[in-house]
């Protein structure tokens, strides 16, 4: 079977959501999310998992309790597991995520209407 290609930008027209990752691709029990990041998301951290963020557009605070992290257009950030962190969208942000299948998204947080499981695949 021969593999399919991904075009990222048509992925990203599919849905206009924040905070709602879709799972592109698998691989070695990692996953490639598309999101759509506006506003503030919660203080979290993810215990077992380091979480890598890809921005594809736009520019992503990532705040730290000692400082804040900007990302632009085409850079990447991997938050080791364990480290406290927040995402912050002033306008909305485009990126990529790469972590593992089983990583919830609101981490260590009590379940909200922001924590996303059962992701849709686009």
């Amino acid at each position: 079977m021969v593999p399919k290609k991904i075009n990222v930008q048509e992925k990203f027209q599919l849905f206009s959501d924040h905070w709602n990752p879709r799972i592109l691709t698998e691989l070695n029990g990692q996953v490639v999310k598309a999101a759509k990041l506006k506003g503030d998301f919660v203080w979290h951290a993810h215990e077992l998992e380091d979480e890598l963020f890809y921005v594809i557009s736009g520019k992503l605070e990532i705040q730290f309790r000692d400082g804040t992290i900007v990302l632009n257009a085409g850079e990447m950030l991997t938050i080791p597991k364990g480290i406290e962190h927040r995402p912050v969208a002033q306008e909305e942000v485009l990126v990529l995520l790469f972590e593992p299948a089983s990583t919830v998204n609101t981490g260590d947080q009590p379940q909200s209407e922001l924590t996303k499981q059962n992701l849709e695949r686009l």
